[in-house]
């Protein structure tokens, strides 16, 4: 194939229509280790190269939507209890799932504050001077707060310029704030971003690059046993109260408090309950920490929904306090994610890790969905899937039907098909290179099959290839056809499994998900990740895949 040749390919088959002869050579220079050139051209196996290669991939490696608007207006990759290793009762709380979170794209990162368990403290002082970062009311260990702000510090930007925000859920008494307050400003320093008069109203992720934001609830003067005839005391809700009860018996029996938080946690688990606000901040050097504010204002939900765009705000929800608003408050829940961020989390009876169906969250306009990073499943799958678009920089620009300014959008009316999706499956290779040749079976090649779906606000039934017998390198050659409704809003669910009829569980091959709107027409090289989301050195597919719209395309 001539240099001509492969740029009628290009423009004909990629449907790269401005590819010009830079891009054909750069194709060429990244073969031409391989040896493989005859004088005149690209052979056969250099073509097959290319198409199994990285340069061919399904998705744009690019961040190219528009990053200069408000921030309230992208969805932003969120983690929730970012410092855990595993489920959220008893496992190790560390650094490592913070860098590896980061890592992977990641923009908003939790951490919960408590005073450091330290017992002689307790018992000398009644009090405690260090804090420490834990999941409350649970088994977990904990880890030095300092540690992670300088995990987040070295990994913040590794992967994407774009902001970075914290999420501190806040159990600390005031002077311990105070001293948050100084080790974030003597850590991030310059990369710390500090609030204007202006507000956040008017900052993007472009003009927020390589800056950290702090986001939790203001701070109000701290009650303990000890001070509660302060002058400044104000009144608190039964959830709040409950808190500090907590708070106290801990000092006496950490681990039956331990259970007894845990059976509330849906309550407790933001620490951001309705409170009202101080107008006499106590602690100023961490009230001028917050670049975006958290809590509910006093009335709730429904005085959230009437807050005007004057001081962006940010209220969390637990998944089923979102169910159940989206019943009555779907669209009013979409008017005011428009300028103010709504963030929603596991329930707190997910002792296991897993997750919820992000969509719902995402087709009300929520920026921050809050996902279990440690875990494993469909649903961290297309969480994943969704943040590999604009070039995987952790923000993901909404719709524009999220975003009109006249006109909110309903999501409980259907959304019309918008787009015809065609997948044909043509082979795979690679697997014998990531596993052992006995890991499918003991004595013979595997037998591979590709599951391939849509989910999204309109979801498909997934459909299956045949089964291909005794093969590392299967060929299927099948093609699908889906209906899209809400393209920006679905995902394309890709999974390999190796077929057991002796056994009840077929070997998982690997999977991809593939954010559906920015899918590369032509025949592409799909990688394939393993259960936790890590791609895989060399399995993958060779796919071809055709979006187009509905009178575009003929049966």
């Amino acid at each position: 194939m001539s240099m001509d040749g492969l740029l009628k390919f290009l423009s004909k088959v990629q449907g790269q229509n401005n590819a010009k002869e830079d891009d054909a050579e750069v194709i060429f220079n990244s073969l031409k280790h391989l040896n493989i050139f005859p004088r005149k051209g690209l052979n056969l196996e250099g073509f097959y190269r290319y198409l199994l290669g990285d340069l061919n991939t399904p998705l744009s490696p690019r961040v190219h939507q528009d990053m200069t608007a408000p921030l309230a207006h992208y969805f932003m990759y969120t983690g929730h209890n970012s410092y855990l290793t595993g489920n959220q009762f008893s496992s190790k709380s560390s650094v490592r799932p913070i860098k590896k979170a980061l890592q992977n794209g990641v923009r908003v990162i939790e951490l919960d504050l408590w005073p450091a368990r330290n017992i002689k403290s307790v018992v000398l002082h009644g009090g405690n001077n260090d804090v420490e970062v834990r999941h409350g009311g649970t088994l977990t260990t904990s880890v030095k707060l300092l540690k992670c702000l300088r995990a987040i510090k070295e990994f913040a930007f590794q992967v994407s310029e774009y902001p970075v925000v914290i999420t501190f859920e806040d159990h600390l008494t005031a002077d311990l704030q105070e001293k948050v307050a100084k080790m974030v400003t003597k850590t991030f320093g310059g990369m710390l971003y500090r609030p204007e008069i202006d507000g956040l109203e008017k900052l993007s992720p472009e003009s927020l690059k390589k800056k950290i934001l702090i986001s939790t609830k203001p701070p109000r003067e701290y009650l303990e046993t000890q001070n509660s005839n302060s002058p400044h005391k104000s009144e608190k809700t039964s959830e709040e109260q409950g808190d500090d009860e907590k708070l106290r018996s801990s000092r006496t029996n950490l681990f039956s408090c331990s259970f007894m938080c845990f059976a509330n946690k849906d309550q407790i688990d933001e620490g951001e309950q309705l409170q009202e606000e101080d107008e006499e901040m106590k602690i100023p050097e961490y009230r001028d920490l917050i670049a975006i504010p958290a809590g509910k204002p006093k009335g709730g939900l429904e005085e959230w929904l009437r807050m005007d765009a004057k001081q962006v705000r940010r209220l969390s929800l637990c998944e089923q306090e979102l169910e159940e608003a989206t019943i009555t408050y779907g669209k009013d829940i979409v008017r005011i994610t428009k300028n103010h961020l709504l963030r929603v989390y596991p329930k707190g009876s997910r002792l296991d890790s897993s997750n919820y169906d992000p969509f719902v969250g995402w087709k009300h306009g929520t920026q921050m969905v809050a996902f279990n990073m440690q875990g494993y499943g469909k649903h961290l799958w297309i969480m994943q899937g969704m943040f590999r678009a604009n070039g995987g920089c952790g923000y993901v620009k909404k719709p524009d039907f999220l975003l009109r300014e006249k006109d909110d959008f309903d999501p409980s009316v259907p959304l019309p098909v918008y787009k015809i999706l065609k997948v044909k499956i043509y082979s795979g290779e690679g697997w014998h290179l990531d596993f052992h040749h006995t890991h499918f079976d003991q004595c013979s090649p595997p037998d591979f099959l590709v599951k391939v779906g849509v989910a999204g606000v309109h979801a498909s039934k997934a459909r299956r290839t045949k089964i291909v017998r005794n093969s590392w390198l299967p060929e299927w050659n099948e093609e699908f056809k889906f209906e899209v409704a809400g393209p920006e809003l679905s995902v394309l669910r890709i999974e390999v499994i190796d077929f057991d009829k002796y056994s009840k569980h077929d070997d998982f091959g690997g999977q991809t998900c593939l954010p559906i709107s920015e899918l590369r027409n032509g025949i592409r090289a799909v990688p394939l990740h393993d259960r936790g989301g890590v791609k895989y050195k060399s399995a993958r597919l060779l796919v071809r895949f055709d979006l187009k719209d509905p009178q575009d395309c003929s049966e």
